[in-house]
């Protein structure tokens, strides 16, 4: 009778200990599981990548005073005598590009008149915003417009090429024996080029190195008329960051025949491109 009271007292506190130790295990077991979780959220978050900054500029400045005072637009656009002081004051304001977001697009245009010929000028601010800037910042979007422009204008981005094939060396043309001036040209006879004046010089669209990030300059002129002057049209498009600016400066001649020179049309717009730049970067 003895022995059996002691085993009946020592069951129960065998299966108390039991019970204790399934429930160790058990917190055991809850704690290592949520480790485990902490531990992968912490992955997921370190593996994401950081967005990239925004752009250098939130908002654009005012299109019609922007770098175009009124020295550098008297310079560019003619006023005509007939002009009053008032009418020549609201010539050179400009007229500001209608925009429904200012923040985004804005521009200004100006046109001068005179006797001898008709000037137009324009320019336009564009603010480059990339909408998912987990994959590509302000900047790297508005260098894709630029490179969209530079190709519209078939100009080449800067740069080594990748497989560079040299030019073949071109032959030398024949010098031509000069004119001698004692011996008077025969009736009818062809006139030596040399004795032609000299032709103006072309400069031609290019790439500009020296103006903003990236920067490149379109010229061209109208088709040539038996009764219509050639107009010239010189474009400017250069970035600053994730700001792309376009100048449009055309002279149109009124007189038949004339053609407007390539390199004061040319140093006009790129003195007004260069004053834009560094009002940028103020």
């Amino acid at each position: 009778m003895q022995r059996k009271a002691v085993r009946r007292r020592v069951l129960p506190g065998i299966a108390m200990l039991t019970a204790l130790a399934a429930g160790a295990a058990g917190l055991t077991g809850c704690t290592g599981g949520s480790g485990d979780g902490s531990t992968s959220d912490s992955k997921a978050g370190g593996s994401s990548a950081a967005p990239a900054q925004p752009g250098k500029y939130r908002s654009l400045p005012a299109p019609c005073k922007a770098g175009a005072d009124s020295k550098k637009l008297k310079g560019m656009l003619p006023a005509g005598d007939s002009l009053t002081p008032e009418q020549r004051d609201q010539m050179y304001a400009g007229v500001a590009d209608a925009s429904y977001d200012g923040d985004r697009h804005v521009g200004c245009r100006w046109s001068g008149q005179s006797p001898e010929e008709t000037r137009l000028l324009s320019v336009g601010f564009e603010r480059v915003v990339s909408y998912d800037r987990t994959t590509s910042s302000d900047d790297d979007k508005a260098k894709q417009v630029y490179v969209r422009r530079l190709t519209d204008a078939k100009l080449p981005f800067p740069g080594p090429t990748a497989n560079p094939t040299p030019a073949a060396p071109t032959p030398a043309a024949p010098t031509p024996a000069a004119p001698n001036p004692s011996v008077p040209a025969a009736p009818g006879a062809p006139v030596s080029p040399s004795a032609s004046p000299s032709a103006p010089v072309e400069l031609g669209s290019r790439v500009l190195e020296d103006l903003g990030s990236d920067a490149f300059l379109e010229d061209k002129l109208s088709p040539a008329g038996a009764s219509a002057a050639q107009s010239r049209t010189v474009r400017i498009v250069f970035r600053t960051s994730n700001v792309i600016v376009t100048i449009e400066y055309s002279v149109q001649p009124a007189l038949p025949g004339t053609i407007p020179p390539s390199t004061e049309t040319q140093d006009k717009a790129r003195q007004l491109a260069q004053a834009l730049a560094e009002r940028l970067s103020e």
